[in-house]
């Protein structure tokens, strides 16, 4: 599926001229259309790109690491992805991956969920336990150095490989004990297997056992950052107006996503709204920082957080993976999250 608005003929009625109107935009968004994505969809919809000058083209993804490799490869200028892809490949390939500009999920999905029946209540509960999860996923490959955080042994900890699809299914079996996950996909997966996550689950929170890590946000290629800086500047400012209306307008969210997408659960999709702008975007330093910005000190750990789980033999520089030079003030950047029912 692909929505574009074409930028010029709306410049021209907001009154840019024609020759800035032309600046094209092709956009990936992480995943299959869904109600995180609405800060995009909005901008889309309201004309927000257009008013910068930008024709928005935006299409579904294949993952929020496989944004990364999407922009690297050329197919897209920009994009919503996962940080910690930008950091496994700058590491790999210095000056070649994307910079993240806009930092969204300033809290990471990243957790371990358990059935409360299983008995697991802390990590030392995972010895002799079995836990599955998705090959090459950020949770699975990051686990050896949550264990050694939380002071796991990983020769007691069978672990199985499985297609993501199969992990909630194989959960509710009790096939597994455990599940490697992304909470804002788990927890809905599991609801449409009619469970409740809320009070039948633990959920094992990696920012809560040391790892805190970032995770996703809009990220530009190289190219595009190099030759036409004006349109990244005009791509996050168009997209920090939209997620701060998203934040205080879930009516006005869904209804871009609806517009972009007519196939999607709007209920389900404003509830994953919800949660992302709940439990992915509301660390304590936005109050400080603002919306979009990030802290470079805890970017550094992070990196090494990645760099020691994914077995890197580089570490790259913060200044690799985030610039904060297109965000606008931090006065414009104020996040205050309303719930709209």
């Amino acid at each position: 599926m692909k929505h574009a608005i074409f930028g010029a003929a709306l410049a021209l009625v907001a009154g840019l001229s024609p020759a800035w109107a032309q600046t094209d935009i092709r956009f990936t968004l992480g995943w299959k259309t869904q109600g995180s994505d609405a800060p995009f969809l909005l901008a889309l919809n309201k004309g927000y790109f257009a008013e910068e000058g930008l024709n928005v083209t935006i299409d579904q993804g294949e993952g929020s690491a496989a944004t990364v490799t999407r922009i690297m490869g050329g197919a897209y200028d920009a994009g919503f992805g996962d940080i910690n892809a930008i950091i496994q490949n700058a590491a790999q390939r210095p000056g070649e991956a994307p910079m993240m500009v806009y930092q969204l999920w300033n809290r990471p999905p990243f957790a371990i969920v358990t059935p409360k029946t299983s008995g697991i209540e802390t990590p030392a509960d995972f010895a002799g336990r079995t836990l599955g999860g998705a090959q090459g996923t950020p949770t699975t490959r990051l686990f050896p150095v949550f264990a050694k955080l939380n002071d796991i042994d990983l020769a007691t900890v069978a672990q199985e490989n499985m297609a993501p699809n199969l992990q909630e299914p194989m959960l509710i079996r009790g096939d597994i004990d455990g599940a490697f996950v992304f909470t804002i996909t788990s927890w809905f997966n599991l609801i449409a297997n009619r469970q409740d996550p809320a009070n039948d689950y633990n959920w094992f929170k990696f920012e809560d056992y040391g790892m805190d890590l970032y995770s996703n946000g809009l990220m530009v290629s190289q190219a595009l950052l190099k030759d036409n800086p004006d349109a990244v500047a005009g791509l996050v400012r168009a997209v920090n107006r939209a997620t701060l209306e998203v934040a205080k307008d879930q009516d006005a969210a869904m209804a871009a996503v609806v517009a972009f997408d007519n196939l999607v659960d709007e209920k389900n999709e404003r509830d994953r709204l919800n949660f992302a702008l709940t439990n992915l975007m509301n660390a304590p330093e936005v109050d400080t920082i603002g919306m979009g910005d990030l802290v470079d000190e805890r970017l550094t750990r992070a990196i090494g957080i990645v760099v020691e789980g994914y077995g890197l033999e580089r570490t790259p520089e913060a200044s690799e993976i985030f610039d904060r030079s297109f965000l606008p003030p931090v006065a414009e950047r104020g996040f205050a999250v309303e719930i709209t029912n």
